[in-house]
């Protein structure tokens, strides 16, 4: 028996959903986006400028709705007004949050600067704290209450917009060292805490919070690794898929932790790694 299209939008789509997320202008990132988009969500756009329009462009020029909301994700006083910006001033209601935004700076551990390792925590890992905190805080209020005493008839389940969903981009030097990325790998130490923490806070309240894990990606922020001929090829030789990632790998993952068929998931980084954690 085939599978009909509408039990695949019942678990997948995401029509009438509204869509926030960081570091979508290129890479991972930006395919997310693109992802969620042709699953059926609008999409908001959190960028440092609005002069890359890049991936708005190409969202809208498929058929989908996206917008660009300015917040610089290096600095705490913008970050700590974004989400009431979006939701109150500009009166959206969120359905998903995905925290991408990232940046990396390479030391050896002994060399490595406190303005550097202060740069990366910030936008890598407070902000992935701010970000979650506020946005979830929004989700519970409209899935129950931040109590839990107003959770609607039929459950946090039975809330008409379903769970609120936020997804935080993890690594899998959350799991390792890696090497000459101390604060990078520091900050994704701390997005796994995040994860599981807010994850024991509101799974039963309405709001899943999870992760991804991607392995080694070909994309700008490994640039230095794919440049280093002995680096990345043993790099390649320990992934078991034979090759590096792509963006593209990564838009099952998403649509399938902001979906309705993700209900039951909370806590968890889902390692999108060509089975290199396997090895």
């Amino acid at each position: 028996m085939s599978s009909s299209p509408s039990y695949i939008e019942e678990l997948f789509g995401l029509k009438g959903k509204t869509a926030l997320l960081t570091g979508a202008t290129r890479g991972i990132g930006a395919r997310l986006a693109l992802a969620l988009s042709k699953a059926g969500a609008d999409i908001i756009l959190i960028q440092r400028n609005d002069t890359n329009t890049k991936t708005k462009d190409e969202i809208i020029s498929n058929g989908g709705k996206a917008e660009i909301v300015i917040c610089d994700l290096s600095s705490s006083e913008q970050v700590s007004k974004l989400i009431p910006h979006i939701t109150e001033e500009l009166n959206k209601n969120l359905d998903i949050v995905v925290n991408c935004g990232g940046i990396q700076k390479r030391h050896p551990v002994e060399n490595f600067p406190d303005s550097d390792w202060q740069e990366v925590l910030q936008v890598n890992l407070n902000t992935v704290f701010t970000i979650t905190r506020d946005a979830g805080k929004h989700m519970l209020k409209s899935r129950g209450g931040v109590s839990g005493e107003d959770v609607p008839q039929g459950g946090v389940d039975g809330n008409p917009r379903g769970r609120g969903k936020i997804i935080n981009i993890s690594s899998l030097v959350a799991y390792q060292g890696g090497l000459n990325v101390v604060a990078y790998a520091a900050a994704k130490h701390g997005v796994q805490g995040i994860i599981k923490s807010f994850s024991n806070g509101w799974a039963s309240k309405g709001v899943c919070v999870n992760g991804i894990a991607p392995g080694y990606i070909a994309t700008d922020m490994n640039e230095a690794l794919i440049a280093d001929p002995v680096r990345s090829r043993q790099i390649l030789e320990r992934i078991p898929a034979a090759r590096w990632g792509t963006p593209s790998d990564f838009e099952g993952a998403i649509v399938f932790l902001a979906s309705k068929a993700s209900d039951y998931v909370s806590g968890e980084t889902l390692v999108v790694d060509g089975g290199w954690m396997a090895r």
